[in-house]
């Protein structure tokens, strides 16, 4: 999954906040196809669609994206290239809008039925789901937050895992399926995104099953100022190694800068 947000912050890196050349091409499949973006939900929000735009559009991908509420409007930067956009590559992505966790389960377990399946699961709002009051009530479930956490998560992966061995077994090109989901966290004001994981024991437990995690932190210096922007978010993306990796190769460390400005225009940066 880490493979498609980087080519997302490559293809809205332009000084205006459109979409560069189109030649730019995605980078190589990454190993790590489960991604965690944890942040602000309207700038989550924002990079989720970015995704599933760039991963239908770009690369001719299906996308199922789940989310409790409905998606009212794309981004600015989205709205301005919608005319270079493919409009047979939007067709690609599936809006479903789950109430409850348990909807949310049932129709992440029906995707395995679908005769197109995705190769790409997008989860709005997580923490909506599991913060539900009836969350827990489900049959099946232990009472509590993480434990709702762990059967949610375990199902995504489960389920990105079975859609890789179909889109495997068909000869797709678009195998494998990845996961990006987001999470909004309790934090105190002026606490940082990525110091946060010790003290909220949900994105404990998700941190077990997503390889990677994309951290959205507000910089909070001159530098908005100084770049004419109304926002500059630092972007982190990290994680572990996985199984596949080369025994020498790094674990996954990357930052960005991202800036929004008062049109609605994004910018993203490499640091």
């Amino acid at each position: 999954m880490t493979d498609i947000l980087t080519l997302v912050f490559r293809t809205y890196s332009s000084q205006t906040g459109q979409k560069q050349d189109p030649s730019v091409g995605p980078p190589p499949p990454s190993l790590r196809c489960t991604t965690l973006v944890v942040g602000e939900h309207r700038l989550s929000r924002s990079v989720l669609l970015l995704a599933a735009v760039t991963a239908a559009s770009e690369l001719g991908i299906r996308v199922s994206f789940f989310a409790q509420t409905r998606i009212q409007s794309l981004p600015v930067c989205l709205q301005r290239c919608s005319a270079t956009l493919n409009p047979e590559g939007l067709k690609k992505i599936t809006f479903s809008y789950p109430r409850t966790l348990e909807e949310l389960l049932q129709q992440v377990a029906s995707l395995h039925e679908s005769p197109s399946p995705p190769s790409l699961i997008i989860v709005d709002g997580l923490d909506g789901f599991l913060r539900d009051p009836v969350a827990g009530s489900h049959a099946g479930f232990h009472s509590g937050e993480e434990s709702c956490a762990a059967h949610l998560s375990a199902l995504l992966c489960d389920t990105a895992a079975f859609l890789t061995e179909v889109l495997e077994q068909r000869g797709s090109s678009s195998a494998p399926c990845r996961i990006i989901a987001s999470f909004i966290l309790n934090v105190d004001s002026g606490q940082e995104s990525r110091d946060s994981s010790a003290t909220d024991p949900i994105l404990v437990v998700l941190d077990r099953y997503f390889q990677a995690r994309c951290t959205l932190d507000q910089d909070r210096s001159y530098e908005a100022a100084a770049a004419a922007a109304q926002e500059v978010w630092r972007i982190y993306l990290s994680g572990t190694k996985s199984p596949e990796d080369c025994e020498d190769g790094p674990a996954l460390a990357q930052e960005w800068k991202l800036f929004t400005f008062p049109d609605g225009l994004m910018e993203f940066k490499l640091v």
